[in-house]
């Protein structure tokens, strides 16, 4: 059965501290578009996962509830893949809306603020539905393994509306679209192997992209998983 959640992370994001270069008025930007954020009700996000169970046998191309998705680098050396999970959350559109109309007025510094805290609020949701879906796999006594989403290396991009609907993603308002591309904007989804003593991925989603080295997205969440290990 999916999972669906509605919850505001906006505390969340108020309590991580301000990333990339420092400055009183960066700060000053934040702390403002916080309190818009809060005033207008815009810091709930939305979640959907399931865990689908995969039929047998398992190969390169995996099919469960009646779709197919080509992702060999979910295959684990060892252990038993039975099932993917599958997740999708979205900021919504009322935040673009909201930054649209502060360029609009041509309150340029505020609108760029704001749009910063929708991209934390985006990142707390994606920790936060893979942190539910680990813990729903672990009272089934399954473990998780690996993480793709589509366009990376080792998914295509034309297997996002695969994953949205084995994430049951039209009940939170995601859909794809042409191109490829999520709406709202501020979306993603992500599927993980699900199944018994799964081995830890040896491999990172990031791994061939080449601005990894630059990437803060990418240096958060190996100093998350650094911290989480430890």
């Amino acid at each position: 059965m999916p999972s669906r959640t509605h919850i505001n992370l906006l505390r969340n994001v108020a309590a991580m501290p301000l990333s990339g270069r420092q400055s009183p008025l960066r700060e000053r930007m934040r702390r403002d578009a916080l309190a818009l954020a809060e005033r207008e009700g815009l810091g709930e996000v939305a979640l959907s996962y399931c865990i689908v169970p995969l039929e047998q046998p398992v190969g390169e191309t995996l099919r469960l509830a009646g779709e197919t998705l080509h992702a060999p680098w979910l295959l684990p050396a060892s252990g038993q893949l039975t099932a993917l999970a599958c997740a999708s959350c979205t900021v919504g559109p009322a935040l673009e809306a909201r930054v649209t109309a502060l360029f609009t007025e041509k309150r340029a510094s505020i609108a760029l603020a704001l749009d910063e805290v929708g991209n934390e609020l985006l990142f707390a949701a994606s920790r936060l539905v893979q942190d539910r879906m680990l813990a729903d796999a672990q009272r089934q006594g399954l473990s998780l393994s690996g993480e793709l989403r589509p366009g990376d290396p080792g998914l295509a991009i034309d297997a996002h509306a695969t994953v949205l609907r084995l994430a049951q993603a039209e009940s939170i308002g995601v859909v794809a679209r042409y191109g490829h591309t999520l709406y709202p904007l501020k979306s993603f989804s992500v599927v993980m192997g699900a199944g018994i003593n799964l081995p830890r991925a040896n491999w990172s989603r990031c791994d061939s992209c080449p601005t990894r080295a630059k990437c803060k997205l990418a240096h958060r969440e190996q100093a998350e998983r650094e911290l989480a290990s430890a």
